[in-house]
């Protein structure tokens, strides 16, 4: 569930009647808990609360009903009971239907409301559904009900309005939601001169049964677009109730002013959402999360856009607003740097080519009034409007709606701020009718020119669109000059990796990048909007910032797209270090995202990690402060370690693998068990649960062929082979009873899984004997040292990985030829070999201490064994010890290390041949 599911759960449940023994139930259903998960606990089986009525679910919450009155004594006995404690409950909760009280244990936040009031404070509960608190929600809900209401509308009038639906209407649709949100916002704003006007208009002069809904809103559009001077002569004549509405226009209320059909239940949704109050909505939330709903494919994602206003400020901040509150802080209440400082802010254009519904925009603005205020205020001029003009936020966004609701955002903002810097009475003076020039453009934001949409100082595109809501431009229409003005780049495109993109998307990018970047087909979609704008910045000066996954700073993406653009003068100016993106869904894991600035060459940089800010001369496409450094992939290992090799090929081999029923009746049947290996992928390494395969190093006898069925799938497989397009295949065709490769060790070998979860602190490796086979889904290194574990266990190798090597959304994908072979490793002595085997015969110990758990469960950062725990930190310590004699401070101070020695160490065998890039050939990662 998502927040506004739970909203509307909560809410639906203060309507009906309070039911003492099923409501907290029915609360636990609310946040999204299965039924199985009640069903336990009206059975008693998990149910541990010591308090009458009480139920308690672990890890969640303590609820009790009482009866009348007692709900203070109730949630005093929920606060001491032992239950809570040893239940590790997070919230307390106790209600009689009349009034509810609850508490947040950790932070010992209390609510005490109204039981029909307390859906007002679902924000405060949503923790219990694994959301986390969002401070803008848990304060004000409006922005999560008014996008559940106005969802329900919508998804109502396309039922009743299939036509509205498809493609040629749907943009009509949208627009007719975008002029509801102006009219829910202007009626409780003073815009409108009557409070509740546009509801209370719907609610007298249409029909219960909704019959004349559309037609009474038809009339009200009507009026908003003409003037007063127009009205009299308007054919037909507008209605006298009509008339109380003021002339807006400004393009939202220009052109077919028709509306859908209602059916009654979509007339009663549309006065749900008129009941709430829409002054408190907050346009920077509110147009984040309705993206969603005129979006048939991510309506089910619905509020989960939302993005919080410290995750926009983090790329705004360093990118230029700390610059603004710096200058406001050097002018002091100096009058003429207070002005200076006031024009500078008047020319700041800030630009998001993936804008959205316009949130980096309206928080950019909103921040820059807030500076703009306090100059007024130094200066005795709170009195003045505004010189800050919301046509310096551009932004191109690709669909109609959220362009549509990004210009109504940054105009509902405007008017906010205007009452709250100016005063009601000054906001209203100035506010209608509204501006008809265009400065959010829809379009596709890689194959746009964005010079035209952002032009240089001194090119304008002087027009003036007649319909600036109503018809998707592809061209900005504004009276521009802008002299000497700043430009600032935002915003939070779309990641996508390769997989991914659609068949669009990956010809956009090759349009874009072919010939320009090598390896443009592998790079993420977010890479269009760094290369833009990289291009943008040489034809006009310009710093810009983008939110992006944080395998951009990774793997193939450092020397294949970011090489290329440093070598074109590119340097960033700040970065933030990896860190969760989350949303609004309940228990979203969120995506891990870094936030980078470039631009110009600056003499310092900023990077940002946690609440720690690190100011260098370099920040390099690794995000570390330290000199540009591109790993690229070699044949051989550059320190003293054994080569790494792919496990075996196991495509067009399917007919040789089985699972362990099949295995058991082979060897009953007769089989000799030399000819049967465990078979293990990066899967079932990690969770221990191996397949089996035939393996048959020669041709395999007569007798064994007359076995089961074993001739017959050698057959098949032949068959399959010959069909084969691939070349390799095709030559396997007289040994179908092998793989492609026929790798095995004498005694025993590493297996370490390509794919692995980066939620674990090391990377999975595990020891199998000689009768285990690995796929190419793995990497081996047969027969090695014992030592060479306790590299591959360790923190340090984690940390390389990590960085260097190529990514699958966010889980590592591991690489002999760009992780291994470049690992830098100090020459050891027989004494540190002898110190680090002992170390992994350490690590093997304390897992074998745990038969049969797998790696999944052992190094379950959660539930890791304490005493693998201590094997790690003393394998670490002593291989960290061999670097720099002592434990490294973090993983950041293991990363420059590693990048200082690999840089000594590729600059000593550089003129060695055998250590070029394995550029051109066939890779074995």
């Amino acid at each position: 569930m998502n927040a506004v599911e739970i909203e509307q759960a909560i809410s639906d449940l203060a309507l009906q009647p309070f039911d003492t023994a099923e409501f907290p139930y029915a609360l636990l259903a609310a946040f999204g808990n299965k039924e199985v998960t009640l069903k336990r606990l009206r059975s008693g089986n998990n149910n541990t609360s010591d308090i009458p009525d009480g139920v308690m679910l672990r890890n969640n919450i303590h609820i009790a009903t009482c009866e009348s009155g007692n709900v203070s004594e109730t949630f005093t006995a929920l606060l001491a009971s032992a239950a809570t404690a040893k239940g590790k409950a997070k919230f307390v909760l106790a209600t009689d239907g009349q009034t509810l009280e609850a508490q947040e244990l950790a932070s010992g936040e209390t609510i005490a409301c109204a039981f029909e009031d307390f859906p007002n404070h679902f924000g405060f509960l949503l923790p219990l559904a694994g959301i986390s608190t969002i401070k803008e929600i848990k304060d004000n809900p409006i922005d999560v009900r008014a996008t559940g209401r106005l969802n329900k509308l919508y998804v109502e009038l396309l039922r009743q309005n299939p036509a509205w639906a498809k493609d040629d209407r749907r943009s009509d649709m949208n627009h007719f939601m975008a002029r509801l949100v102006f009219c829910f916002f202007a009626e409780d704003t003073g815009i409108f001169c009557d409070t509740g006007l546009f509801t209370q208009t719907v609610d007298r002069w249409s029909e219960r049964s909704a019959s004349n809904t559309h037609e009474v809103l038809s009339e009200i559009f009507r009026a908003m677009n003409l003037k007063p001077s127009e009205r009299a002569a308007a054919t037909p004549r507008l209605p006298a109730w009509a008339n109380a509405f003021p002339y807006v226009n400004g393009g939202l209320f220009s052109g077919s002013t028709e509306a859908p059909r209602f059916t009654q239940m979509a007339r009663t949704y549309l006065l749900h959402a008129g009941a709430l109050n829409w002054r408190e909505i907050n346009p920077d939330i509110f147009g984040s999360m309705i993206q969603a709903v005129a979006d048939d494919e991510e309506r089910g994602a619905l509020g989960m856009h939302y993005t919080s206003v410290p995750n926009i400020l983090k790329v705004l901040n360093p990118l230029f607003l700390d610059d603004l509150r710096a200058a406001l802080a050097d002018a002091g209440d100096n009058e003429r740097k207070l002005l200076n400082l006031r024009k500078r802010m008047a020319r700041i254009r800030v630009f998001d080519p993936a804008c959205g519904s316009g949130n980096f925009l309206v928080i950019a603005y909103k921040q820059m009034r807030e500076i703009e205020a306090e100059i007024n205020r130094r200066r005795n001029e709170a009195h003045l409007g505004s010189i800050i003009p919301l046509t310096n936020f551009r932004g191109i966004e690709l669909r109609t709606f959220p362009a549509e609701i990004a210009r109504l955002a940054l105009i509902i903002a405007e008017f906010q701020c205007d009452v709250l810097y100016r005063g009601q009475k000054d906001a209203l003076a100035e506010f209608l009718p509204l501006d008809a020039q265009n400065w959010i453009v829809c379009g596709n934001a890689l194959r746009l020119d964005w010079l035209s949409i952002c032009p240089p100082t001194g090119i304008g595109v002087k027009l003036l669109a007649d319909d600036l809501f109503g018809i998707p431009l592809e061209q900005a229409q504004i009276d521009f000059e802008n002299e000497g003005g700043e430009t600032y780049i935002c915003g939070n495109p779309p990641y996508k990796g390769n997989a991914k993109k659609t068949a669009d998307q990956k010809q956009e990018m090759k349009d874009l990048l072919d010939g320009k970047i090598e390896s443009w087909g592998l790079l993420d979609y977010v890479c269009g909007w760094f290369f833009k704008a990289h291009e943008y910045s040489k034809t006009t000066p310009a710093k810009f910032a983008f939110v992006a996954t944080n395998s951009i700073s990774q793997g193939q993406h450092v020397t294949g797209f970011w090489k290329p653009l440093f070598d074109d003068g590119l340097k960033f100016n700040f970065a933030v270090r990896s860190f969760k993106w989350t949303n609004l869904a309940a228990n979203d894991a969120g995506v891990t995202v870094v936030c980078i600035g470039a631009g110009a060459s600056v003499s310092t940089a900023d990077i940002y990690d946690e609440d720690k800010r690190l100011t260098t001369k370099n920040i390099n496409a690794y995000l570390m402060p330290s000199d540009d450094y591109w790993v690229t992939p070699i044949t051989r290992p550059l320190s003293a370690i054994q080569p790494m090799l792919k496990g075996n090929y196991y495509g067009m081999s399917e007919h040789l693998i089985f699972d362990n029923e099949k295995r058991k009746a082979y060897l009953k049947a007769g089989l000799n068990p030399a000819f049967i290996r465990k078979f293990y992928g990066s899967s079932e390494i990690i969770k221990a649960k191996p397949r089996f395969c035939f393996w048959f190093p020669n041709d395999p006898p007569a007798d064994v062929l007359a076995i089961s069925d074993i001739e017959e799938l050698l057959r098949q497989g032949t068959a399959a082979r010959e069909k084969s397009k691939d070349a390799v295949s095709n030559g396997m065709v007289k040994r179908s009873h092998q793989f492609r490769e026929m790798r095995s060790c004498d005694k025993y070998f590493f297996a370490i899984p390509v794919v692995s979860s980066e939620n674990r602190n090391y990377l999975p490796i595990d020891l199998l004997d000689n009768e285990s086979i690995i796929s190419n889904k793995c990497f081996a290194l047969y027969d090695a040292p014992i030592w060479t574990m306790a590299l591959i266990a360790s923190r340090l190798h984690w940390v390389w990985i990590g960085a260097v090597c190529v990514r699958l959304e966010m889980r590592f994908s591991y690489s002999n030829t760009l992780g291994w072979n470049t690992f830098p490793l100090p020459l050891l002595t027989e004494q540190n070999k002898a110190d680090l085997t002992a170390c992994a015969e350490s690590i093997l110990l304390a897992r074998e201490s745990h038969f049969p758990a797998s790696i999944a469960e052992l190094y379950d950062p959660e539930k890791m064994p304490e005493n693998l725990r201590q094997a790690h930190e003393r394998n670490d310590e002593v291989l960290e010890r061999i670097y720099i004699g002592r434990r490294f401070k973090n993983d950041t101070e293991r990363l420059e290390k590693l990048f200082e020695l690999y840089a000594k160490m590729t600059a000593a065998e550089k003129n060695k041949p055998d250590m070029k890039a394995a550029k051109g050939r066939k890779k074995t990662s």
